[in-house]
């Protein structure tokens, strides 16, 4: 059955993405350390006795501390974010197998959208104004193209198959919970990317309705390529064929070693391009070094030079960087998504184009 009130808002968000910059969340993590909390808080009444260790599980928050799950998302849309991400980064089975909690994947998904939807519907009701819930589908803790083994090139420690069934029990969970987009995020292994589009895609079929897809890779480090190698331009070569809402970069770089590789993607994407930068490069005591003002002078700048649709900002970052970029970004008019002439465009770890 069609939500209605999900396609409204969908509507609204292609509406946005026409008229302005649209601003996304930030960090997590960097806020959900901040709260000191002990093996007791993750393992709550419910899971008090659960057979592993369980601190460090952040997605449980969703089943064990709500509270914290709900602060986080009013405290970033307070700020000004307009998509609140799902607190479901690493909620997989193949994932969540690290605390013998493959079988509740689905249901921290669902109740981490959930809550997402509660405090984005809070919000709009307070003003008039829409705002999105994007479920958060990270890469997992295992990679479908690399080898784990040295002495071994062949050898993997996960399948394409095993990938596909825990992403579509992932968006599954999302869709339930009320989300409005489905965020594909921190992709450093684009075969996994791959395995989580075609999941979303059964899903989709399943559903009788398609809701909007960002993919957001990872540039890992100043070479420009992603973990399994790939420039963002074959990174987007890859899977432009799912017609994504969006396609961008996140995580790993901080606004200043992002910015070629997000005019290179703004360049070949005839999608809208979202990013998402980390506060900076972590120093010597692993902590972020950009500040409020710095990121939004950073985004504020790709915004006016026509780069960018969706910012956000990504590890490190804490509601002051919301609030601060989407200052910078108001006002500014989004990038204009460029037409592409047809041709034929493959991708290996670089892209080549023939006969354009």
């Amino acid at each position: 059955m069609v939500n209605h009130a999900r396609t409204a808002r969908i509507h609204a968000l292609h509406e946005a993405l026409a008229e302005r910059v649209v601003v996304l969340d930030g960090s997590w993590g960097v806020l959900i350390q901040g709260f000191g909390l002990s093996e007791a808080d993750f393992r709550g009444e419910r899971f008090k006795n659960w057979p592993s260790d369980l601190k460090g599980n952040t997605d449980l928050l969703n089943l064990t501390r709500p509270d914290i799950v709900s602060g986080i998302h009013e405290r970033y849309l307070e700020a000004g974010a307009e998509i609140t991400s799902t607190n479901t980064f690493t909620a997989t089975r193949i994932a969540q197998a690290d605390y013998r909690m493959s079988n509740l994947a689905e249901e921290m998904n669902r109740e981490g959208a959930r809550l997402a939807r509660e405090a984005a519907d809070a919000f709009t009701a307070r003003d008039g104004r829409p705002r999105w819930v994007a479920g958060a589908l990270g890469p997992t803790n295992r990679t479908a193209s690399i080898s784990p083994d040295v002495d071994d090139a062949a050898a993997r420690n996960v399948t394409f198959e095993e990938l596909r069934e825990a992403y579509y029990e992932e968006a599954r969970g999302l869709v339930d919970g009320g989300s409005d987009i489905l965020l594909v995020e921190t992709v450093f292994d684009t075969l996994n990317a791959k395995a989580a589009l075609f999941a979303i895609d059964e899903l989709f079929e399943a559903m009788g309705e398609r809701l909007p897809v960002i993919v957001s890779g990872t540039i890992t480090d100043l070479s420009g390529r992603t973990l399994s190698g790939q420039t963002a331009e074959a990174f987007w070569t890859s899977i432009k064929h799912v017609r994504p809402l969006a396609v961008g970069l996140n995580c790993a770089l901080g606004p200043k070693e992002l910015r070629p590789y997000v005019a290179e993607l703004s360049r070949v994407a005839d999608v809208p391009v979202s990013v998402y930068p980390n506060a900076g490069l972590p120093n010597p005591f692993g902590g972020y070094d950009e500040t409020p003002e710095s990121m939004a002078t950073a985004l504020g700048g790709w915004a006016r030079d026509g780069l960018v649709n969706i910012v956000g900002s990504c590890c490190g970052s804490t509601p002051d960087h919301t609030r601060a970029i989407a200052e910078a970004v108001r006002g500014l008019p989004p990038r204009v998504v460029p037409q592409i002439a047809p041709a034929l465009r493959l991708s290996g770890l670089e892209a080549v184009e023939i006969g354009g």
